[in-house]
């Protein structure tokens, strides 16, 4: 009888018996690599694009020293160092400056926004949506999936820093400065990356996780902002936040280093908290334990609209409070926007040609279209949420009880007409509010409210394109696109001068400036009209194609 040899044991199970936790990382790094292929890039070029065009359009628009002087003594002021920097080389605002004072932390904000995102989606979205248990059935570590989106993480901000910084040297500024900014926007980036490795620990939810990484981050602006304010060159305050970190550089005009290794050192703990934290929980489960519902369910979840409120509330309220401080923040300082416009009547051109007998309004309204663009970028979020919903299975679920598509698409849109109206009269009422205090005139707060909602249909306009992307399956960046480029038209076109004809096309330009303009009463149902018929295209895209199970 012939005994038979036992099997001979695969040398890849043999390896990862005693390899570390990073085993499998290399493999997980490619392919983060090839998922982000598309993303990186476009994160990558479009700040260095919008780096570039600034250093296109401010010659034109300051085309000396004495004109870019006069754009320093609005920096000199506690809003224009709220709403840009700390206000250092003020004496002589050369283009370097003005670059490093009022688009560093713009730019900042929109990497660690990257940051953020790609780190929950390859860490804790993987596990929400199952993928994570199929990746860890292989020969992986247990510290992999974490360590390999942290490369990816280094990755996408190092990019980003060296087509920065080629945008930068283009524009003939000085090599060693220009690494300090670039280098700062990628500190930030890490930074906040690292926050959101620590999130995904602790939330069971990408969405919570994305959530909170994103209040600290708007936390980090708010404490920048209020720091910046207090003192020209920032204050005590203003080193509590990343953000101030970066910008206490002081690029292009005494340049300093060292504050950007209080940046490293804070990614460097970050990192080792969430390797600790990663240790002790479960695969898809989170530190903080989520609340045991009601052992029955309301029947306002046996809606698509009671369904679709219960998941978007969290995001709804979060969303309020940020904007709600950001716009009482901003209100309260009206009193001094308007001594500096009144000193300075060329700066009211950037706000809408402010006349001398209502600066205060005109302003008030011009800063009103900036939260009706915030909102609208939350209506587009908040309409994304479908495609997700869809890819993870949950859509199929819901459509196999007695929901139609037209019902299930038509709940979740209602939901985000009330959140974007919410928002909207949140943002005006603080506003406000805000300068209502600043200036002693309390009747500035309802009008300010109800006038915002004028932005409503527009803001919908674009939910209803998101609609549109998801009901036949058309993709999001184009959405994305047209919205960013409506934003960036309706931010710095007035003052980069760009022709008439751009400026009128632009959509937030097609809505009055309330309330210190009067409403079309024909605009706002044009545009209501559109945004139905959007609803209507997205409708039929959704009833003819096949759903994810």
């Amino acid at each position: 009888m012939t005994a038979l040899a036992p099997a001979r044991e695969p040398r890849a199970q043999r390896g990862a018996r005693s390899s570390t936790p990073w085993v499998g990382t290399g493999r997980l790094v490619a392919v983060g690599l090839r998922r982000d292929r598309v993303r990186i890039p476009v994160w990558a070029l479009a700040v260095g694009g919008l780096i570039a065009y600034f250093g296109a359009a401010i010659p034109v628009a300051y085309p000396d020293a004495a004109a870019l002087q006069t754009r320093a003594e609005i920096m000199k002021e506690p809003s224009g160092a709220f709403m840009t920097g700390p206000g250092y080389g003020l004496d002589d605002y050369t283009f370097g400056v003005l670059l490093a004072n009022e688009m560093l932390g713009m730019v900042a904000v929109a990497v660690a926004v990257m940051s953020i995102f790609l780190v929950v989606r390859h860490t804790r979205a993987e596990e929400e949506a199952g993928r994570a248990d199929l990746v860890r059935a292989g020969v992986v570590g247990r510290d992999a999936p974490l360590a390999a989106a942290l490369v990816l993480l280094v990755v996408a901000n190092a990019a980003v820093a060296l087509v920065l910084l080629g945008a930068l040297l283009a524009n003939g500024l000085a090599p060693v400065d220009s690494g300090a900014v670039a280098a700062g926007v990628a500190v930030v980036g890490l930074v906040f990356g690292g926050v959101a490795a620590v999130t995904a620990q602790l939330s069971e939810h990408a969405r919570t996780a994305s959530g909170a990484a994103g209040g600290l981050l708007g936390l980090a602006y708010v404490l920048r902002g209020v720091g910046d304010a207090a003192q020209q060159g920032g204050s005590a305050l203003s080193w509590a936040s990343p953000i101030g970190w970066a910008q206490q550089t002081r690029a292009f005009v005494d340049l300093r280093w060292w504050p950007l290794l209080l940046g490293v050192a804070l990614c460097v703990v970050l990192v080792v908290a969430a390797f600790a934290l990663t240790a002790r929980r479960d695969v898809g489960a989170g530190l903080v334990a989520a609340r045991r519902g009601r052992a029955d369910a309301r029947r306002t979840l046996l809606s698509p609209v009671g369904l679709t409120w219960r998941t978007e509330r969290a995001a709804i309220a979060w969303w309020g409070v940020g904007l709600g401080v950001f716009a009482v923040l901003t209100g309260s300082m009206a009193q001094g926007i308007v001594d500096s416009f009144e000193a300075q009547p060329q700066l009211a051109e950037v706000f809408g040609g402010a006349s001398a007998d209502d600066v205060l309004g005109s302003t008030l309204s011009a800063f009103l279209t900036f939260f009706a663009m915030a909102v609208a970028v939350y209506a587009v979020v908040s309409v994304n949420r479908l495609g997700r919903e869809e890819d993870e299975g949950r859509t199929g679920v819901v459509l196999a009880t007695a929901v139609s598509r037209p019902a299930w698409l038509r709940g979740s849109l209602l939901v985000t007409v009330v959140g974007s109206a919410a928002l909207l009269l949140v943002s005006g009422l603080g506003l406000g509010a805000g300068a209502a205090v600043s200036v002693g005139d309390p009747g500035l707060a309802g009008p300010f409210a109800v006038g915002s909602l004028a932005y409503l249909p527009l803001v919908l306009c674009f939910a209803g394109l998101a609609a549109v992307a998801h009901g036949w399956r058309a993709g999001t960046w184009w959405v994305w696109a047209l919205l960013v480029a409506s934003i960036l038209v309706g931010l710095y076109g007035p003052l980069f001068r760009l022709p008439d004809a751009v400026l009128d096309a632009a959509p937030f330009a097609l809505v009055a400036r309330v309330p210190s303009e009067s409403v079309s009463v024909g605009a706002l149902v044009a545009t209501a009209a559109t945004a139905l018929v959007l609803a209507a295209v997205a409708t039929a895209g959704l009833g003819r194609r096949d759903v994810s199970s």
